[in-house]
């Protein structure tokens, strides 16, 4: 009876130690108790009280606290790191156990381009969470990629090209990419015969990308060509760079998705249309794991139910 007892008080030791961890990792992501405590839907004196008693326990200072903020000192930043790898198993652990529910649940935290997630993972997690009413998503739009490996992300959508090979990756969809310009330059283009004409003009850049300013067009397998633009304007985010270029400030390469309106409508023109660039892929990304857990592995599938947008959209 009383090893039996001695491994229930070990039981609750490590249950109250695991949330210790929870509530510290909490604080040092939010950079605030009370955000921390918002967060994680508890009484900011539960986490500080917590935080603190860790501190105690260890005899060790974790957190540096001013009126302005809550930072880590160099041994939290350390211990933040194991943290985040022990919630994470311990959250693989229990999303093995539902993996027998029937019915995904809880949040889905999603990140993707701003262009494409508002083009079409909108309307993927709109049709997500009337599908799964026991899920919610909270995504993140940023032409900025996220690290998948904070653990803070469950799913990215990568448009473009991967480079990590540290990924779990399924091809859902592929976007075309057009040399583009505001009808205002019709006449300009006009005078140009290959790819190599451009040069010449204003170019709007897109720094969000691996390669900005060289592009690799071709006719056919006998005809390629390789420019070297030099940008007049560089911004950070695709909607940016098409705002510009619909302004008649220069010609830039854009993904279908995020101009088909605008060439639709006759405001951005193709440049050259005779000339193609490579075709890109949109990929749904997770972090290598043993296993997807179910609410992951059913929004991939409705994204990837959704008609792949290069080939969706047909602008000419």
């Amino acid at each position: 009876m009383q090893i039996a007892n001695n491994l229930q008080d070990a039981g609750r030791a490590h249950l109250a130690n695991l949330r210790r961890l929870a509530y510290f990792a909490a604080v040092v992501e939010t950079g605030s108790f009370t955000a921390a405590a918002e967060r994680l839907g508890i009484t900011k004196a539960v986490v500080s009280q917590q935080v603190a008693r860790l501190e105690r326990d260890f005899q060790t200072t974790l957190l540096t606290r001013t009126t302005r903020k809550v930072a880590p000192t160099d041994a939290g930043k350390t211990f933040y790191g194991r943290c985040v790898m022990i919630l994470k198993e311990a959250g693989d652990a229990f999303d093995e156990l539902g993996e027998m529910a029937s019915e995904p649940s809880g949040v889905l935290r999603i990140t993707a381009p701003l262009d494409y997630g508002i083009s079409a993972l909108v309307p993927a997690i709109t049709e997500f969470t009337r599908r799964y009413p026991q899920c919610r998503v909270d995504a993140v739009f940023s032409d900025q990629s996220l690290d998948l490996m904070s653990g803070q992300i469950e799913l990215a959508i990568r448009v473009g090209w991967l480079t990590n090979l540290n990924v779990q990756a399924r091809q859902i969809g592929s976007f075309r990419q057009f040399l583009v310009a505001a009808s205002s330059y019709q006449r300009q283009l006009e005078q140009l015969r290959t790819p190599k004409d451009i040069a010449t003009l204003p170019f709007v850049a897109n720094t969000a990308l691996r390669e900005p300013t060289q592009w690799s067009f071709s006719r056919s397998e006998l005809h390629r060509q390789s420019v070297r633009v030099n940008p007049t304007i560089s911004l950070d985010a695709t909607l940016a760079v098409r705002e510009a270029v619909r302004l008649g400030a220069g010609l830039s390469v854009l993904p279908d998705f995020a101009v088909q309106e605008d060439l639709r409508e006759g405001r951005l023109l193709r440049v050259l249309p005779g000339w193609v660039l490579p075709l890109g892929g949109i990929h749904a990304v997770t972090p290598s794991a043993r296993f997807r857990p179910p609410k992951v592995r059913a929004f991939i599938e409705v994204l990837a139910g959704l008609a792949p947008v290069g080939e969706r959209w047909d602008v000419g």
